[in-house]
């Protein structure tokens, strides 16, 4: 699996692969943002966010970086894609919000690859976790910053009885206020302590042993150059530079996941 995340970049920049929307589908208004379900000019069905929506296209930028930083640490993520909109998409569309934001969208915008039959993730169901990925995941949350994974919105998915990390959206909330950047980058995340896999997650300290060294600074920088430089609320360097030093908080958040582990039992 490593490998398979790896070869990705192994040459370079991210290979994300661009389809156009052919037929909008299915709404999911379960999110603020109004995702759906698309058809592509690949017969394939993706999930897209839409850059038009109200969150922006920082929710994207969080969305494209939290994923395929995840990918690159061989964790299970659906593929991402750039979806391009066309103003055709939604001319015959009824539901004016919905006509209103493929309007506002038209262009580039960001996908999932759907996963027909999958569920979200209920831990109330007590769903038997992998110890190791489960830590892994807590790890890379914290290091994305992302305060959206709990028992509420576990933003997880079980296909074929794998997880799967969907919706990051909500990580890297820096960009919208980077005044308070060098902060965030220091911050031993308390939110670990609401992360909806931290029961199972007893071997954090292994996965930041085995994670840090996979996020070197080329790797970093490759996966931030795949963003469109449009979505950005600042320049390129200024993301890899806060994530590098996320990374160099490591040891702290990782004893903070820890010690709100230790707590639940």
């Amino acid at each position: 699996m490593l490998w398979a995340a790896w070869s990705r970049y192994a040459f370079g920049l991210a290979l994300l692969r661009t389809v156009r929307a052919t037929r909008y589908a299915t709404p999911l208004r379960e999110g603020g943002s109004l995702p759906a379900i698309v058809e592509a000019d690949d017969l394939g069905m993706y999930v897209v966010k839409f850059r038009g929506a109200g969150q922006g296209p920082a929710a994207l930028v969080a969305e494209l970086i939290g994923g395929e930083i995840a990918r690159l640490l061989g964790l299970p993520m659906p593929e991402i894609v750039f979806v391009d909109v066309d103003a055709a998409l939604g001319r015959n569309e009824p539901d004016p919000e919905i006509r209103d934001l493929l309007k506002a969208s038209v262009g580039l915008n960001l996908a999932l690859d759907y996963l027909p039959g999958s569920v979200m993730f209920d831990p109330a169901a007590r769903e038997s976790v992998d110890a190791d990925l489960a830590s892994r995941i807590v790890w890379l949350d914290a290091f994305l910053l992302n305060i959206d994974r709990t028992p509420q919105n576990p933003n997880l998915l079980l296909w074929h009885r794998e997880l799967y990390l969907i919706d990051h959206g909500a990580a890297l909330y820096f960009q919208h206020r980077w005044e308070s950047a060098p902060q965030a980058a220091l911050s031993r995340f308390p939110q670990s302590k609401d992360h909806v896999l931290l029961p199972w997650a007893d071997r954090l300290s292994q996965a930041d042993e085995a994670l840090r060294p996979l996020l070197s600074e080329e790797a970093v920088t490759n996966v931030v150059a795949a963003v469109p430089q449009e979505w950005l609320t600042a320049e390129p360097a200024a993301y890899v530079d806060i994530l590098l030093r996320r990374l160099e908080a490591a040891p702290a958040f990782t004893e903070e996941a820890q010690r709100a582990r230790a707590q639940l039992v």
